[in-house]
């Protein structure tokens, strides 16, 4: 098991100092949620209705591409475990996947016990993408209607 956290840039890989990890984490996490939170708050929409989209027209065209699965697994010790489950389609995500991730990230954000997250894809892949039929219905919602 590789322990610590470590930054890839470029074709360098370097060992974070001890203790960045958990900073690096809790300054993500911080910034994650307070951006979400500050957004639910407003009462504004994670959906752009400025490109005439609207939460539940985007949920309903996403619904209509099925296949694989984002399951979560929360264990006693506080780390979850999301796995991405398509693998015959190198876990790429389909439209109910990106449904179900959005289901599984709520969740994790009322999970008072959560302490860290472990994603990983089913099998040898860890995400291939999108299915790109899910993604062209949404960027021309006329086209999916």
């Amino acid at each position: 098991m590789v322990q610590g956290l470590w930054l890839a840039k470029g074709s360098s890989v370097s060992r974070l100092p001890a203790g960045a990890e958990a900073e690096m984490a809790k300054s993500l996490l911080t910034t994650s949620l307070s951006a979400r939170t500050k957004l639910l708050q407003t009462g504004v929409s994670l959906y752009n209705t400025s490109h005439g989209f609207h939460e539940e027209e985007v949920k309903k065209i996403l619904a209509q591409f099925p296949g694989g699965s984002v399951d979560l697994q929360k264990k006693q010790n506080g780390i979850g475990i999301l796995t991405l489950n398509n693998p015959n389609k190198m876990n790429a995500f389909s439209g109910v996947m990106m449904l179900q991730l959005l289901e599984r990230v709520i969740e994790l954000e009322n999970w008072t016990e959560g302490k860290g997250l472990i994603v990983h894809g089913a099998k040898s892949t860890f995400c291939s993408g999108s299915d790109l039929n899910a993604v062209k219905a949404l960027s021309t919602p006329e086209a999916s209607m």
